[in-house]
C-alpha cells in the first residue's frame, strides 16, 4: 500500500495584515479551506502554521512578531517540504509561500496553483 501524498498548502498568512490577529486568522482560514478537498481526495493536507505556531508558543515566543519567529516560521516550511509530495500555492502575495514554491521546484516537487489541478481534486469525469 502506498502512502497518501502530503500536500503543503502555501499562501498568505502574515502578508498584508500589519500583524492584525483577526486578519492573520482570516488568512489561516483561507488556507484551511483547501484542507478538506485535499483530504477527501486521499491526500494529507499540511499547512506550515499548523506546526510553526505551536512550536513558537512552546518556545515562549509572544507571537509572530517575536524575534524567535524568524527562526521558526520559514524554517518550519523548509523542513516540511522535505516530507511533502506537492505544494498547492493559493493566491495572494506571500514571500514565504513564494519561497515554498521555489524550494519545491528545486527539489522537483509538483506545484499546483489551483485546487482543481491537484490529482483527485478536479472535476469528476463525465459518465454517459
Amino acid at each position: 500500500m502506498s502512502k497518501p501524498p502530503m500536500i503543503l498548502i502555501a499562501g498568505p498568512y502574515r502578508s498584508g495584515t500589519d500583524d492584525d490577529p483577526a486578519l492573520m486568522a482570516a488568512n489561516l482560514a483561507a488556507l484551511e479551506a483547501a484542507a478538506w478537498p485535499l483530504f477527501a481526495a486521499g491526500h494529507v493536507p499540511m499547512i506550515g502554521e499548523w506546526v510553526a505556531l505551536p512550536v513558537l508558543a512552546s518556545a515562549g515566543a509572544t507571537g509572530v512578531t517575536d524575534p524567535l519567529a524568524e527562526q521558526v516560521m520559514y524554517p518550519t516550511a523548509q523542513r516540511l517540504l522535505q516530507h511533502c509530495d506537492g505544494v498547492l500555492r493559493l493566491p495572494g502575495a506571500s514571500t514565504g509561500a513564494d519561497q515554498d514554491v521555489a524550494i519545491a521546484r528545486e527539489r522537483g516537487i509538483p506545484v499546483w496553483f489551483d485546487l482543481a489541478d491537484v490529482p483527485g481534486c478536479g472535476p469528476e469525469p463525465q459518465h454517459g
